[in-house]
């Protein structure tokens, strides 16, 4: 079988790999976030890394970024979570997300009510 290949000009593998390069056009701010990602997701602090990598491979899905997707896979693995967790995580996001689009039904249904009364 034949592999279908994706072409996305906008995207690239690559990107993901030179992610550090983004601090080239303005060093202060790119090391600052850098400074504060590494704070946010590296080391076990009130959350395991584990932990940390899973909340962020469930968000990665929620938003739907490729690159996270395929970072986040790695880091959860090589923070120890196995693929069962792996996929609850992408679970729960889904839920949420399905809730949250379920919500704003509430407000579909009082503008109905508001136009039929």
């Amino acid at each position: 079988m034949k592999e279908l290949k994706e072409t996305n000009k906008y995207t690239d593998p690559k990107d993901l790999k030179s992610f550090g390069k983004i601090v080239e056009w303005q060093e202060d701010m790119g090391n600052k976030f850098f400074d504060w990602y590494s704070g946010v997701t590296e080391g076990d602090t009130a959350l395991t890394e584990r932990e940390k990598a899973l909340i962020a491979l469930a968000v990665s899905h929620a938003i739907q970024c490729s690159y996270c997707i395929d970072a986040y896979t790695t880091n959860s693995l090589q923070a120890g979570a196995d693929e069962e967790q792996m996929m609850e995580a992408v679970h729960v996001a889904a839920a949420v997300k399905a809730g949250t689009t379920l919500i704003y039904a509430r407000q579909m249904q009082r503008q109905v009510e508001k136009v039929l009364m």
